[in-house]
């Protein structure tokens, strides 16, 4: 349920338009909502200032389509990640107005406009052209949780000098997210130019020896720049998600 709506409820037994017994029923579906397949956290937004997300991928387009009315109804924004075109093509249909990314394999669909609740911005950095997928699942999860995201993609240490480029972007930046394949050693260069928490994003791209992201992970985790942390493999929204934590406005 959505935090405004909770006021509003609130407000309105304040003022004696509802009585108890009317708030009550409409409480009773904040915490959860049961829908057979799903067991939706209605109460996430709450505890987390952001609702539960759609993770497609298992999913069949008519179930991610019940828990996206679901939400919708409580006005939640909805994302879904994880979501081939496949499947995003029928809920196109349905919700036309919602917004699809190919290439990060994203679905958002606003109940509400977004509020920019950031400190400052957000800048997702790609080490190749190849990592983009999971960079642009990245600022979309960021920019959906009410963040300004720059995007500064294949600028890898194989050619350092596109990177030492765009300086001003990099320093300005309140939390960078770097996506790296191959060895991974792009975080660890970013990590020691800049004074701002830096969010390592291995990718299973590279050659048999990279393990499917193994030998990045690895790599990452290893990293001799302090301020570096990692998520797991190819998990760009896990690392939109913490940013937009660490960037929050909140006092």
């Amino acid at each position: 349920m959505n935090i405004e709506l909770v006021k509003r409820l609130l407000e309105r037994l304040k003022k004696g338009r509802i009585d108890i017994d009317r708030a009550v029923e409409e409480l009773k579906r904040l915490p959860f909502e049961d829908l057979e397949f799903a067991t939706i956290d209605t109460h996430r937004s709450l505890r987390q200032g952001f609702p539960e997300v759609i993770f497609g991928e298992g999913k069949t387009p008519a179930q991610i389509r019940k828990i996206a009315r679901s939400l919708l109804a409580r006005k939640e924004n909805v994302l879904v990640t994880r979501l081939v075109p496949e499947k995003a093509r029928p809920l196109k249909r349905t919700f036309p107005d919602a917004e699809y990314n190919h290439r990060g394999r994203t679905l958002f669909i606003r109940s509400h406009p977004v509020e920019l609740t950031g400190r400052g911005t957000i800048l997702v950095i790609s080490a190749g052209t190849s990592d983009i997928p999971v960079a642009e699942e990245a600022s979309v999860t960021a920019e959906c949780m009410g963040n300004r995201v720059e995007r500064l993609y294949d600028v890898g240490v194989a050619g350092i000098h596109r990177l030492l480029n765009k300086k001003e972007s990099i320093f300005s930046a309140n939390v960078l997210i770097v996506v790296a394949g191959m060895e991974g050693a792009l975080p660890s260069v970013v990590g020691g130019l800049v004074a701002r928490p830096v969010i390592a994003v291995p990718t299973s791209v590279g050659y048999g020896a990279n393990l499917g992201g193994l030998t990045t992970l690895l790599a990452m985790l290893n990293s001799c720049a302090a301020g570096v942390s990692v998520v797991n493999i190819d998990n760009g929204f896990g690392a939109g998600y913490v940013a937009s934590l660490i960037n929050r406005g909140d006092d």
